[in-house]
């Protein structure tokens, strides 16, 4: 029985060790060496250095509530249009933070077919870059024609709100 014992406290003696490796290296930059990353680019930086300040870790990530640039940002209009127009469509995920939007198999009104939304919002401006939509139906991606029509849609509801809430 006290072999078990050891046996165990071994077991998590070794795995709260492993989970302390993999959180202390989450501050690390690891970068690829560049037999050219010394030699000066435009601002007297080096290659390296700017390398080593574009690196992201995982720390970072987590510290993005402290950085307002490494936050991302959706547009509320588009985000609110969306869900509006595609009401119909029962929604799986949102994720309002990478602007992600996934439904599941509904049928719109009057239609006949049944359709499947993922929607992007990947930009704060009301711009129709700032939109990626992609419909399935259960046969496959549905008709350019039906994807841009549910753009519009989105984007004129969207400016719609946008104009109603300037009137505020």
């Amino acid at each position: 029985m006290g072999t078990l014992q050891t046996k165990a406290r071994l077991t998590s003696i070794v795995a709260t060790l492993c989970v302390a490796a993999l959180v202390a290296g989450c501050g690390q930059r690891i970068g690829v060496t560049d037999p050219d990353a010394d030699r000066i680019i435009g601002d007297g930086d080096s290659a390296r250095e700017r390398e080593q300040r574009s690196g992201t870790t995982l720390g970072d990530a987590f510290r993005a509530g402290r950085n307002a640039e490494a936050s991302v940002s959706v547009n509320k209009y588009i985000w609110s249009a969306t869900i509006e127009v595609l009401d119909f469509l029962p929604i799986q995920t949102v994720d309002p933070f990478t602007g992600v939007i996934v439904t599941g198999f509904g049928t719109p009104p009057g239609g006949g077919g049944t359709y499947r939304a993922t929607v992007l919002i990947s930009d704060p401006a009301l711009d129709a870059r700032s939109l990626n939509v992609a419909l399935q139906t259960r046969s496959g991606p549905a008709s350019a024609s039906a994807v841009r029509a549910v753009e519009d849609a989105i984007l004129t509801r969207a400016r719609q709100l946008r104009i109603a809430d300037n009137r505020l």
